[in-house]
């Protein structure tokens, strides 16, 4: 095929030495106009706590030290200082932050042979007051508003509806321990024992946490308390649902037939791997595709079979990727990649409930025990709309996602590729009196779709044809290329978190009278249906039928290119994604204001995926990878961590060709994909308690710098004895469509720029570099040596179709080589 060509490899990078500014901003602080008079008021708090000691510990079973819990609030829209609560040598733990009402509050641990540390830092501040500078623990003391003692809302995560009354309900239990991980779970289930609170037998495990599933009403949970010195919060344990009652089109056995004689299997190494109901492995159309042994349950008394649908729905799409176009073709049908599943849903559709993040783990081992060498992609088309906080924080299941893509439970630290469901908005929605799209907008992505690593899939609308007869009076509510109903967004969430979701597949559309609001036949997606004896074929819409498209699409890059990693799959996908005009007009009419644009990718994420775009160049549009690894931090001489390296890449432009562009528009699209290990305690996101492992951030050079200013720009190791000399340029962050405040979110950055070929030529330097993550804030865990790999991709374009951007660019590399696909 003329003038398509296979992606590009970079191999070559410069390592250089890297220091950041980290400046903390103690502007955010609360100023005390009378600060003798705070620290009084701070002082009668804290003594108040004091006299409750004996009530609250009268009751109390010893297990380890006693202890005192405390509830620390900040001033409304101040900080907090969290980060001096804690003195892990006393014994002081800090065990949860939250935000309620845009206040701060911390739960801490006190020993109680240490409850006078707190006073003596009041009286250390006081003491201070009138001085030179500012006084002794002023951060810490001028941050404070009010101190309690902590109830048990203190350690509620989530919405307090959500919390048991009498009723005991299934709730997690998340436990800090240090080096005895096996001594705390055991004190905590003997604690359950003692109390006769049913306690599960699974956990999850996450660097100083652990996760336990107890079935108990609010007064256990207090007992708990008394009884357990480990705990530092409760979550309402999430109830799964995945999209069911798929409607059948009738028995069509002469297409299947059709199709199976023009079917053409390929021998690759690459699978998708459903997490799901299980699947009709006997269908004709499925059949063929199964892995040998690929076909298993988390629990041998569910059997393997599909016991409501759903999964074999899947099936026909993650094979197909449209099922209805390859039956009606009359060509030849290339289905290179295999199918495996495993079953993590019961035949009564929920579990009771497990904890799914183990169910999850349960589930991805028992596919790489039986077959663990090949390119495997992970689907699973399940969420759980209920207890979802909707603020878009970790949870144990999103955070066993991110463990599991980062390989933490491997030996090797083998990176997994993990698509999931962003969870759907249900017809009956639009009938509460709030119109499309907003409906979509006020409806968060489900759990676990807010993992950082997972590529959490959406949906957009394909079809407005309606014929069914039952449907006369209805009109489709979304038009062809918009956000389909069916979609749920980010844009509810903190801005601090991941932007989900990333991606958008066909996920069909809604009919409406104007009253009522159904799912439609004629929207929907052909495919496989689980009773194929009686109806071969069967239908699917919403997320689902996205993301198991994505998983197809993933599977396909794979095959092109069965070397590279996961983390470039994922960044690929992105990568190769548009929005419609339709979603520009949608959620981003003015294209110049950067809050119709954060609005736009937090509900349509990057837009539309295009497989050729993904895994081929074009004359005029060519893709550079580079697959990386970086240790982010180093120990110093004096014991403290700091930053280590960054990557400078000197790009193979062909900078004749673009200045010979002139005026001409030309497009940089830069992409950084990696994952990270996560932390997901509610102890707040900053300082040493981030979720992430460790980030890292990419800019490229402006115009008007020289090498050296851009050094100095971004790297301080650059800036010589005078730390303050950034460079004589300037950042040029306006030419970024996104900028850095919209996409420095998450696992995954992506942005581009417009310029004219002539601006784009001289573009040609790219870093990419750390921020801080808990590798380098928890020095005591020993992470500081740790690596981290990334994919980079980088696309320059022209819509000019005359230009050959290719060919100077691969001369200018000796490693690789032109290959026409």
């Amino acid at each position: 095929m003329a003038g398509k060509k296979r992606n590009i490899f970079l191999h070559e990078v410069n390592r250089m030495s890297y220091s950041s500014e980290g400046a903390h901003n103690t502007d955010s602080f609360p100023v005390r106009l009378n600060p003798r008079q705070h620290a009084e008021h701070i002082e009668s708090l804290l003594k108040q706590c004091m006299e409750e000691i004996p009530t609250q510990t009268k009751a109390k079973i010893l297990r380890g030290k006693e202890g005192l819990y405390l509830e620390f609030s900040g001033e409304t829209n101040k900080e907090l200082n969290t980060k001096s609560l804690e003195n892990i040598r006393k014994g002081i733990r800090l065990l949860n932050i939250q935000e309620e009402n845009d206040t701060t509050k911390a739960t801490v641990y006190v020993p109680l042979d240490k409850t006078e540390y707190y006073l003596r830092k009041v009286d250390e501040y006081r003491k201070s007051l009138g001085g030179k500078g500012n006084p002794k623990n002023n951060d810490l003391i001028r941050s404070i508003e009010y101190v309690r003692r902590a109830r048990i809302e203190s350690f509620w995560i989530g919405k307090n509806e959500f919390m048991p009354a009498q009723e005991a309900v299934w709730c997690e239990v998340w436990l800090r321990y240090k080096q005895n991980k096996d001594v705390v779970e055991t004190n905590f289930k003997n604690c359950c024992k003692e109390l006769n609170i049913a306690c599960k037998s699974q956990k999850i495990s996450f660097p100083e946490r652990m996760v336990c599933l107890v079935k108990a009403n609010k007064d256990n949970l207090i007992d708990l308390l008394r009884t357990c010195d480990d705990i530092t919060e409760f979550r309402r344990a999430p109830e799964s649902t995945s999209f069911f009652d798929g409607l059948s089109r009738g028995e069509q056995k002469n297409w299947e037939d059709d199709l199976l004689e023009r079917l053409r299997i390929g021998d690759s190494k690459t699978t998708v791997c459903l997490l799901d109901t299980g699947i009709s492995a006997e269908h004709p159309l499925i059949k063929p595709h199964i892995v040998r042994g690929g076909i298993q349950s988390v629990d041998t008394a569910w059997f393997t079979s599909d016991h409501d649908g759903h999964g074999t729905e899947m099936a026909g799409l993650l094979l197909y990727y449209d099922l209805k176009e390859k039956l009606i073709s009359t060509e030849e049908v290339f289905v290179s990649h295999k199918l495996e599943s495993v079953k993590i849903l019961p035949p009564r559709g929920e579990n009771d409930p497990e904890l799914y993040g183990a169910v999850t783990e349960q589930a991805v081992a028992l596919a790489e025990i039986q077959n663990p060498k090949v390119n495997r992609s992970i689907c699973m088309a399940v969420s759980a709309p209920e207890y979802t906080e909707g603020d878009g924080r970790p949870s144990s299941w999103s955070g066993t996602l991110d463990s599991l893509a980062a390989g933490v439970d491997s030996e090797d630290r083998d990176k997994r590729l993990i698509l999931v469901s962003a969870g759907n908005v249900l017809p009956n929605e639009f009938a509460k009196g709030v119109v499309y799209p907003e409906v979509n907008e006020l409806h968060s992505v489900e759990n676990p779709g807010q993992s950082w690593n997972a590529l959490t899939i959406g949906a957009y609308n394909q079809d407005v044809d309606i014929q069914h007869e039952d449907f006369s009076d209805f009109a489709p509510l979304a038009d062809v290329g918009e956000l389909s109903p069916y979609s749920a967004t980010s844009v509810i969430w903190d801005k601090k978190w991941p932007i989900k979701p990333e991606i958008l597949l066909n996920g069909s559309n809604v009919a409406t009278n104007g009253t009522d609001y159904s799912e439609c036949p004629d929207f929907s997606l052909l495919t496989t249906g689980k009773d194929y004896s009686k109806h071969r074929f069967s239908t699917i819409w919403a997320t689902s039928s996205a993301t198991a498209q994505a998983a197809w699409m993933a599977s396909q890059i794979y095959v092109e290119y069965p070397d590279i990693w996961p983390e470039t799959v994922r960044g690929l996908m992105v990568h190769s994604a548009r929005w419609t005009e339709k979603m520009r007009r949608q959620f981003c009419n003015d294209d110049k204001k950067r809050s119709g644009r954060y609005n736009l990718v937090r509900s349509c994420g990057y837009g539309i995926p295009n497989l050729n775009r993904a895994i081929q160049c074009m004359n005029n549009s060519v893709n550079i990878i580079s697959e990386e690894i970086l240790q982010p931090y180093k120990k110093k001489e004096n014991g403290s961590n700091s930053m280590n390296e960054m990557h400078l890449y000197t790009l193979p432009w062909p900078k004749e060709v673009l200045r010979d562009l002139g005026e001409v528009d030309a497009e940089l699209r830069v992409t950084l994909s990696y994952f990270i290990e996560p932390s997901p305690e509610a102890v707040g996101w900053k300082d040493k308690y981030r979720y992430a492992s460790s980030g890292l951030r990419f800019d490229v050079i402006n115009n008007n710098e020289t090498l050296e200013d851009f050094k100095k720009r971004i790297n301080v190791e650059a800036r010589g004895d005078d730390k303050k000399d950034k460079g004589d340029g300037t950042s040029g962050s306006d030419r970024w469509f996104l900028g850095k405040k919209v996409r420095d979110v998450g696992s995954l950055h992506s942005d581009f720029m417009k310029l004219t070929g002539v601006e784009l030529s001289e573009i040609n330097q790219i870093a990419v570099y750390p921020v801080s993550g808990w590798w380098k804030e928890r020095g005591y865990l020993n992470r500081f040596n740790d690596k981290i790999r990334y994919s980079l991709i980088i696309t320059i374009s022209t819509p000019n179709q005359d230009v050959d951007l290719y060919t100077p660019i691969i001369n200018q590399i000796a490693a690789p080589v032109e290959v026409n696909i």
